[in-house]
């Protein structure tokens, strides 16, 4: 706690020093008594973050923000506390880093879904917040082993699956590296173990061989008259497991376990060393990679090669510029800790390009699981680099498409794609491109737009949300009418209409589950397959039957056909009536007729559960008439069996030997593995119903039969 101290005496000045030392003694008073796992004093963790970054060099509102990112959180203090003492500026970075942690789920799978999403959204607004927190998670990851063994790996996990990637992306190698290296020790210890050990065991005999390459390659830079840096740097531990598991190969057979990296002054000093070396030692075929002319994604650049002495050990060597190396070792944050000038600031907006093409994404996903699905790719992807006929690099996922391509390019030739070229050739847009292709997109400018087929086989998440986004806005029409379609049959099947289910309150709650902005976006997004119509359907209906005043709750529809004649209310008959789908009630059963507004009379069972609370003036006294005249009634029932077959075959046995009729089955198994069979059956009278029940009972492995009231 006091090593922070010195470190911000030594790094900064002036009001951002005297800053600083105020958050310095906030901090530690608000978390005075709080102690860690370790038992340990809490305020050992924002000091020990801010000092992560302050290694990075960020500024003093950010390292500020890590001495105070828990006290919003984790102590009385509130946001208000925050502002007055230290401004708007650290008080939005220590509430973008306290919403990422105050979530909560209904399951593993949406926490971490949720999560992902939350990161890029903090991450457009200010990168410094991910920056913070890439800190906070290298410092809880050094101090895991304090934790239970679920934590441990849940912890794991989560930082290998989101944050190591993050950290890639950005460009910071050091959090990076460290953050899997860690991961590895508690999701695979055996391997962490061993590695440790057996790299550890040649570490003197490797070393005098990273020292004879390193005295070799000055020797080259003193011939050729160019300042220099050349020094040798083991690789970490996962790098080398990942090696050794996808490539299934041993320790021994993994040679470049250091990298020697030169430093020189300019890029024509790196060709020129580069082509030295190469004179002096064979070059291993397919392991030169120009990641100067081709830069990776998140802006590294580096020359690669593997050569073999002549001795016939192989070793890599990379080769870059100092500011290469900055941008290398501290990738994003090197803005910060270089001071990069005004005239520089676009290499800041390049870093971040790629986050702010994803929350431009993020709003045509409004489902957590499919936004982090959408985004892995783009952090995981092995990078594919393929070329324009004009000779532009362009870079992909592993495995990509034309259409990834076309995407890649601009939305308009992607959704304008006809075919494709490949190095002059023409091929299926469902090819895989190969590293150095020359592609070509064919387009058409009356072409339809996009397959939905394509979603299929691109393998980039832009290309697929770009697809997405095509049907969502151009046949936004379409979709409207086919999800309201899809929403009205869905209503129709159980029971209701969706003109009374879907009111405006029940329609604000479905908006603040799924985030809709009208409902012409909501049945657009059930039309084109965004979210499936038992997402909204069942929200509206159990706001339907929990919150509607009960009055409204009588009016739905209700299934049946209108009969005339069939019952009398109140001692008049010949009044044009409907039957309740929700009881289904036939001639025999005790009845009463419900007065809708504007439908006419409803006639239920009298313990139909829906009746429960109805306004009493509302009901009707109801019988049933002597004579039905042959009227067909549909009898609901529920079927509970050992297994499906036995159901189905005893239903459709009872069924066809009284010669009634089925008009609906739907089967489905409970969580005892019981399968429950709903059945509905056209009949003219209670005492039909009586005698199928009992049929249907009477064959073995039926476990129950009755009738529904629901």
């Amino acid at each position: 706690m006091d090593n922070i101290l010195m470190r911000i005496y030594e790094n900064y000045a002036g009001e951002g020093r005297e800053m600083l030392l105020r958050a310095y003694d906030f901090a530690k008073e608000a978390h005075a008594n709080q102690k860690r796992a370790s038992g340990e004093p809490y305020f050992i963790h924002p000091c020990a973050v801010a000092e992560i970054l302050i290694d990075l060099g960020l500024d003093t509102a950010t390292v500020a923000g890590a001495l105070l990112h828990d006290v919003i959180e984790d102590t009385p203090c509130t946001a208000e506390d925050i502002k007055k003492e230290f401004g708007d500026e650290v008080l939005s970075l220590v509430s973008g880093v306290t919403k990422l942690d105050k979530i909560v789920f209904k399951s593993q799978e949406e926490e971490e879904a949720e999560n992902f999403r939350k990161i890029f959204i903090a991450m457009a607004k200010d990168i410094r917040v991910i920056i913070i927190k890439l800190a906070d998670r290298l410092h809880n990851m050094r101090s895991l082993n304090f934790l239970s063994y679920e934590r441990q790996q849940k912890m794991a996990k989560e930082t290998l699956d989101v944050y190591a990637p993050i950290a890639g992306r950005l460009g910071i190698s050091q959090i990076k590296c460290e953050l899997e290296d860690l991961c590895l020790k508690y999701l695979d210890p055996a391997a962490f173990e061993f590695l440790v050990e057996n790299i550890h065991q040649k570490l003197e005999e490797r070393n005098r061989f990273v020292d004879f390459v390193v005295d070799e390659i000055k020797g080259i830079l003193t011939e050729c008259g160019i300042k220099g840096e050349v020094f040798g740097r083991p690789k970490h531990f996962y790098s080398i497991y990942k090696k050794m598991t996808t490539k299934q190969k041993t320790l021994e057979q993994i040679y470049d376990l250091t990298a020697v990296r030169v430093v020189v002054g300019t890029v024509d000093e790196c060709y020129e060393v580069f082509g030295k070396i190469h004179k002096k030692w064979k070059p291993v075929p397919g392991r030169i990679k120009d990641y100067i002319a081709t830069p990776k994604p998140n802006l590294y650049q580096s020359l690669h090669t593997t050569v073999v002495t002549n001795f016939g050990q192989p070793f890599e060597i990379q080769i870059r510029t100092e500011e290469m190396h900055r941008t290398a070792e501290y990738g994003i944050a090197a803005h910060w800790k270089y001071k990069e000038q005004r005239s520089t600031e676009t290499s800041l907006d390049q870093r971040i390009a790629w986050v702010r093409e994803v929350m431009e994404l993020e709003g045509g996903l409004k489902d957590s699981k499919e936004f982090m699905d959408t985004v892995k790719g783009d952090l995981y992807s092995t990078e594919l680099l393929v070329f324009t006929p004009h000779g532009k690099v362009i870079s992909l996922p592993k495995d990509a498409t034309p259409v990834d391509f076309a995407y890649a390019i601009h939305s308009e030739v992607g959704n304008k794609c006809t075919g494709a070229k490949v190095n002059g050739k023409i091929v299926p847009l469902n090819s895989c491109l190969e590293i150095g292709d020359v592609v070509e997109i064919i387009t058409s400018p009356n072409g339809k737009g996009p397959s939905w087929d394509w979603l299929k086989f691109v393998k980039s998440s832009s290309a697929r949300a770009k697809i997405k986004a095509f049907y969502k806005k151009v046949m936004k029409e379409d979709n409207i009418r086919l999800g309201k379609s899809m929403l009205e049959e869905a209503a129709k099947r159980k029971g209701y209409a969706l003109s009374d289910i879907l009111t405006e309150e029940s329609f604000k709650k479905v908006a603040e589950k799924l985030a809709f902005a009208s409902q012409e976006e909501m049945f657009s997004s059930v039309g084109y397959g965004a979210v499936t119509v038992n997402q909204v359907f069942f929200k509206l209906v159990d706001y339907f039957r929990k919150e509607v005043p009960q009055p409204a709750l009588q009016a739905q529809p209700f299934k049946g056909k209108h009969v005339k004649g069939s019952v009398t209310i109140k001692g008049m008959s010949g009044l044009l009536v409907s039957f309740a789908g929700c009881c289904s009630p036939v001639p025999g059963d005790e009845i009463v007729g419900f007065v809708t507004r504007g439908r006419g009379i409803v006639v239920h069972r009298k313990d139909c559960p829906n009746l429960k609370n109805a306004d009493p003036e509302r009901l009707q006294a109801a019988e049933w008439l002597a004579d039905e005249g042959g009227a067909r009634f549909k009898a609901a029932l529920v079927v509970t069996a050992a297994e499906q077959g036995s159901a189905l075959a005893a239903i459709s046995g009872s069924v066809a030997e009284m010669k009634l009729e089925i008009t609906s089955i739907n089967g489905r198994y409970d969580k005892n593995n019981s399968a429950i069979v709903e059945v509905s059956v056209s009949l003219t009278n209670l005492k039909d119903v009586e005698v199928l029940i009992k049929k249907i009972k009477s064959h073995a492995k039926i476990i129950d039969v009755r009738r529904t009231s629901n």
